[in-house]
């Protein structure tokens, strides 16, 4: 009775955060404030570009407005969050809003790890096989291949925030982190939480095993294929394209490694949260710069864009 008598009193969590120095908080709220704004102008301006150029309706395009649109759901789960702890001080989130946050955050994380083996696939067809692309990259595969990381979000993090949120939080309310993550909620439990560390282990190792494995795979014929071109000014290309590529890829799935697929003894939150830091912002800041701002057909885009804008105003005036 005493432990239902506990729970029932959890209605928020306290978010610890990443400092408590004072004289930082303005500083990291003008900077994550910064970050935050570039994700959107970034991600929101991709995918605007590439509804308006119709020589982007693609399916590459097409896989990177859904990054784009992915970034900017799972970066706006997270920061907008941390901004005003920092400006207010206010660090309290309640019972429900911790689950939502942890919801969205969990599902479009991982909607972005199929999206980037989706992606991957369709280079190695783009590469290995450009006489079958477009037989191959249908308007029916490509919408399967971007619903199907969707399904797969949505369903796991549903698992996850469903074993979550059964635990009985009476050890304490206060997270040791800066948003509703599941390893430092797991800390706070008197429940037995064994069966939450296996499913949290086991779904985490299937996403990354198996979306590593599709996007290397994909790779290696890539390379391969690179590798046998005649041409030395199209192998630095493709090279320049799939190092770009690769380093994000090792960027995102190093720190979801780092996080999740470790017990909870081994976990160091202060360590955790600096690692989470480049998956939840980092990222989706970087991923415009990597996928698209370096890309001819973008800049063209761009070009084009400003152009009419600037025609439109001089006509105007």
């Amino acid at each position: 009775m005493t432990l239902m008598e506990n729970i029932s009193e959890v209605t928020e969590f306290i978010l610890v955060g990443l400092t408590d120095a004072l004289e930082m908080q303005i500083p990291l709220f003008i900077i994550f404030s910064l970050i935050y704004l570039i994700t959107l102008l970034g991600n929101l301006g991709i995918i605007m570009l590439i509804l308006l150029d119709s020589q982007l309706h693609t399916p590459m395009y097409f896989f990177l407005s859904n990054l784009s649109l992915v970034d900017c759901v799972y970066a706006s789960a997270v920061t907008p969050k941390v901004i005003m702890g920092f400006l207010t001080g206010d660090k309290i989130i309640s019972y429900n809003a911790c689950a939502a946050q942890m919801f969205f955050f969990a599902a479009f994380a991982t909607i972005e790890s199929f999206l980037l083996a989706s992606m991957a696939f369709d280079r190695h067809v783009a590469v290995c096989k450009p006489l079958h692309y477009t037989s191959t990259m249908t308007s029916t595969v490509c919408a399967l291949l971007v619903t199907g990381p969707y399904i797969c979000g949505l369903l796991e993090s549903s698992i996850h925030v469903a074993f979550t949120f059964h635990l009985f939080f009476c050890h304490s309310n206060v997270i040791n982190h800066f948003f509703c993550d599941i390893p430092p909620l797991l800390v706070l439990s008197c429940s037995d939480i064994n069966t939450n560390e296996i499913v949290l282990f086991t779904l985490a190792a299937l996403n990354v095993l198996f979306t590593l494995l599709v996007i290397l795979t994909s790779y290696l014929f890539i390379f391969i294929a690179i590798l046998k071109m005649h041409s030395v000014e199209g192998q630095k290309k493709a090279f320049s394209t799939c190092a770009s590529h690769l380093t994000t890829v090792s960027i995102f799935y190093g720190t979801i490694i780092f996080m999740y697929l470790q017990p909870s003894s081994s976990h160091s939150m202060d360590t955790d949260k600096m690692a989470s830091v480049f998956y939840t912002m980092i990222i989706p800041m970087l991923n415009p710069v990597v996928y698209s701002l370096r890309n001819k057909e973008v800049k063209r885009a761009f070009e084009k864009v400003i152009g009419k804008a600037k025609s439109s105003l001089g006509f105007a005036y």
